[in-house]
């Protein structure tokens, strides 16, 4: 059976391919589209996909979509009910609803003379979140919880999985919402675009919770673990303010009304310096963020009694919140999938439809490179075509055959302050870099960050990187010991390591870390090469990018080192070093 899930008009479109239940391919949109969060249908993402697969559209037997638009009927009724929303509010989502074709019509506008005879299936946002998180998990029972801004006119749900099933025991509905929240404090802070707020979280550790009383007021909980927004101060519940498109980046108008204002004294704008009060806001925002979470957690935890907690949605990416659980919680294991965003509706969907078709459990999702990958000679037609630019911007290329003779060398440029691009196997599913397209640099340079900043990344010098650490050392360096293979908890350094790895080490003592597990991945043999020349095994991980989606292709990944100033590129066994670097990597 072939099951292929899509995620479309939401943030992060994105297409997977299932057969008999095991994962084919996953990749979101934004990678072809070259635009950061690309909504619409992702015609070239399922493209790639059915190509992965082998297959054409007509063996697709069934597509998953994780939208339901006949969901949740009572909870839309009773809000437009009680709280009528304006007549433009309503008008718009209609005529968002009219301009976006059925999905047969888009499927066939997308493969031209191909016919697609399978069955569609629509999954309501948050099952399809939990089933991203559950049945790919490690476990075989578990509490679930999905939250995010809002999805099928809920902003969250939790109940539990057993096996194959789930069970959703509670929601929250529209309009209260700890992702609408957290955006809106974001826009506040003078972040303005739609995924910005990993830079309040960043921002967060160099402040001190003053504002918590005022969140308080806008944020409020219960002993039930719901929680509630003080409307009062937000606008997205009676005015039009969200603005994704069919294609393009989506877009917010603010959020929040002017009482937040009122409250919390004025917005930072476009350019304006930050200061302590903005450092002790994003502290405050990020504790009461925390405080509803861990609520809703613990009353989860104590109604199922299960130890073992799934957890997706959008506000599943706030990695701070998940190191704490363990530490706020009862709950002993914690699963993220690498996707925990709208991208992973669609590996939700198409899980969810598998098992509600009586599927067995056949796959764990233990690694994140589903995307597309890129054989030797692919990689040295590409070295051929951009030669003129290489030779223009003086660098050398060295074909190094042998695995281990290369994480040697590439460990030995890091260690002497080399900045490299890492480019090998797929490409990861998900938001983060997890050794497939990465950068990386030495952790024990204080000033790598600004290094790094300075020669590729440009961006504010208050966000943190992380580092990949080599999974049995994890509890040596961090005061927490536990998987987290895709980046989506940030753990404690251990005081008396913090002076060791200043470059990883953020501002309140933490990082946010990969560890790595599987022995045959390059990407760990570097790792473990790096400890062997320098005692310590982890590496600096970031993006392969510049302020673009992460890079995908050999093209893109040579376009990024040539306008940067990275010092080496390596691209499957091949080295492409800068003249004024050449040395460890300049020959076998």
């Amino acid at each position: 059976m072939i099951i292929a899930g899509i995620n479309m008009f939401h943030a992060d479109a994105a297409a997977v391919l299932v057969r008999d239940g095991v994962l084919i391919a996953a990749v979101e949109e934004e990678r072809f589209r070259r635009v950061k969060h690309w909504t619409g249908f992702p015609a070239q993402a399922l493209a790639w996909c059915l190509k992965q697969g082998g297959m054409s559209l007509a063996d697709v037997d069934h597509v998953a979509i994780n939208q339901d638009n006949w969901a949740n009927l009572a909870g839309k009724l009773k809000f437009v009910l009680s709280r009528p929303p304006s007549r433009q509010l309503l008008l718009d989502r209609w005529r968002n609803r009219r301009a976006r074709a059925s999905l047969p019509d888009l499927i066939a506008r997308a493969f031209p003379g191909e016919a697609f005879r399978g069955r569609v299936h629509r999954v309501e946002h948050h099952l399809a979140h939990l089933s991203s998180a559950f049945h790919v998990s490690p476990f075989r029972e578990a509490a679930l919880l999905s939250i995010d801004g809002f999805g099928d006119f809920a902003s969250a749900a939790w109940g539990a999985g057993t096996d194959m099933d789930i069970r959703i025991d509670g929601r929250i509905d529209f309009p209260h919402s700890l992702g609408i929240f957290y955006q809106a404090m974001t826009q506040y802070l003078g972040f303005p675009h739609y995924g910005d707020e990993y830079k309040v979280m960043g921002l967060s550790a160099y402040g001190a919770p003053a504002h918590k009383d005022a969140m308080r007021r806008i944020v409020t909980t219960g002993t039930d673990g719901r929680y509630a927004l003080n409307l009062d101060y937000f606008r997205h519940h009676r005015e039009p303010v969200a603005h994704v498109t069919q294609a393009g980046a989506p877009e917010f108008d603010d959020l929040f009304s002017a009482e937040l204002e009122d409250l919390l004294g004025p917005r930072r704008r476009a350019g304006e310096a930050l200061t302590p009060r903005h450092r002790d806001i994003a502290c405050s925002v990020q504790a009461i963020y925390e405080e509803a979470l861990f609520n809703l957690l613990n009353a989860l935890q104590h109604s199922t009694g299960m130890m073992q907690l799934a957890l997706a949605g959008g506000c599943a990416m706030n990695s701070s919140a998940n190191g704490k659980i363990a530490r706020m919680t009862a709950f002993r294991q914690v699963y993220v999938p690498p996707a925990a965003g709208d991208a992973g509706g669609a590996l939700g969907a198409a899980f969810a439809v598998w098992h509600r078709l009586g599927g067995a459990r056949r796959f764990r999702m233990d690694s994140a490179d589903w995307g597309p990958s890129f054989s030797r000679d692919e990689i040295a037609r590409e070295l051929a075509a951009t030669s003129d630019a290489l030779r223009e911007a003086s660098c050398v290329v060295a074909d190094i055959g042998h695995d281990d003779v290369l994480c040697h060398h590439v460990a030995r440029a890091i260690a002497d302050g080399q900045v490299v691009g890492w480019f090998q196997g797929g490409c990861e599913w998900g938001p983060r870099a997890l050794g497939h397209r990465s950068i990386l640099c030495d952790p024990r340079r204080a000033d790598m960050k600004a290094v790094l900043n300075e020669k590729t990344k440009r961006r504010e010098a208050f966000r943190p990187f992380a580092p990949s650490i080599l999974r049995e050392e994890a509890g040596a360096w961090f005061e927490e010991d536990g998987e987290v293979p895709f980046m989506s908890q940030v753990f404690q350094v251990r005081p008396e390591k913090r002076t060791l790895i200043p470059a990883v080490t953020h501002a309140d003592g933490s990082g946010r870390l990969q560890t790595v597990v599987r022995g045959g991945v390059l990407f760990r043999r570097l790792i473990e090469a790096f400890r062997d020349l320098t005692g310590v095994p982890m590496l600096l991980n970031t993006s392969f990018n510049e302020s673009e989606p992460i890079v995908c292709t050999p093209r893109e990944a040579l376009d990024c080192f040539l306008r940067t100033k990275m010092d080496s590129l390596v691209m499957g066994p091949f080295v492409i070093e800068r003249a004024s670097r050449q040395g460890p990597l300049g020959a076998p």
